[in-house]
């Protein structure tokens, strides 16, 4: 099935944005699309184990599915993924009079990133046969 490859495709094409947005300034979208890539790595995760992704953007919903399916999760629990969710949202539209341009900055940027790219890792080492 190509399906899930293709989603673990697109979540490193859109982990690749975000570090170019990243180191052009573009803080928010880095955000919004680090976050889009761990969603799009989990979701073809689920999918190929067999499982058709729920609609949502809660990242902990969607790892919580993985412990379902018998994954150990607690290394990516650990992640502060919740924050990632939460940029999904706040990254996009503005807040008040604030637009998300003001809210974001390099940190948040480098967090993300560093979030999405652990957990990408160690999505793709699910896949690797053990040495």
């Amino acid at each position: 099935n190509a399906r899930p490859q293709a989603w673990l495709l697109q979540a490193l094409n859109d982990l690749a944005l975000a570090r170019l947005a990243s180191d052009n300034g573009f803080h928010a979208q880095a955000c919004y699309f680090a976050a889009q890539a761990a969603e799009k790595a989990l979701k073809g995760t689920l999918l190929e184990l067999g499982q058709e992704p729920p609609h949502t953007h809660v990242l902990n919903d969607l790892v919580g599915n993985l412990a379902v399916q018998g994954i150990e999760v607690a290394a990516i629990a650990a992640l502060p993924l919740k924050a990632l969710t939460r940029m999904t949202i706040s990254s996009r539209y503005p807040i008040d009079a604030t637009p998300p341009s003001e809210l974001f900055d390099r940190a948040d940027a480098t967090q993300a990133i560093t979030t999405a790219e652990a957990l990408i890792t160690f999505l793709e080492e699910l896949d690797r046969p053990a040495t």
